[in-house]
């Protein structure tokens, strides 16, 4: 089997997240550069994972447009922190991935253990064009990677499809 951290490796979200960050900072008049945005963006997005690990990723999103935001001094509007939540849809894939994947598929079963829920996974998913064996998302297990849950669980249920982590390659 085979295992992938999805986002930034099938699926290009600094290019997603910084269109939606991009897109939001011209409305709002805010003048930064998408690597500054970025970087406000990934020092945000792990603190609030590791604070609220119950938290869907829409919210997170949400909470992470508020902190660069506040940080920019322009506060974005609760229909803002919205549509960012929901900007996962809009991420694009590689534009390998989906042949790869198929590819991939006739060989091996694909797992996908990522930072993500169900609901904004499955936009992702139809960009990839594969049916994945197994899908854990932080939605399952409660907990934002680098906790162990997403590898616990997906390692757990591979045992239970007959594959032993002696025969997975994790991808990221």
């Amino acid at each position: 089997a085979l295992t992938f951290d999805c986002y930034g490796t099938l699926i290009d979200w600094e290019t997603g997240i910084a269109a939606a960050l991009r897109a939001w900072a011209v409305a709002r008049g805010v003048d930064v550069s998408d690597a500054e945005l970025l970087a406000a963006f990934s020092q945000a997005e792990s603190r609030h994972q590791a604070a609220t690990p119950s938290a869907l990723y829409p919210e997170i999103l949400a909470a992470v447009l508020r902190d660069i935001g506040t940080q920019v001094g322009a506060a974005p509007s609760t229909a803002e922190q919205i549509a960012f939540g929901r900007s996962v849809q809009d991420w694009p894939a590689f534009p390998d991935s989906a042949e790869a994947l198929a590819y991939l598929k006739r060989y091996y079963k694909l797992v996908i253990v990522s930072n993500i829920d169900r609901e904004s996974f499955r936009h992702s998913n139809a960009r990839l064009g594969v049916d994945f064996d197994l899908v854990v998302t932080a939605q399952d297990v409660g907990t934002y990677k680098p906790a162990p849950g997403h590898f616990t669980r997906a390692l757990a249920l591979l045992e239970e499809m007959g594959v032993g982590k002696e025969k997975v390659l994790h991808t990221a």
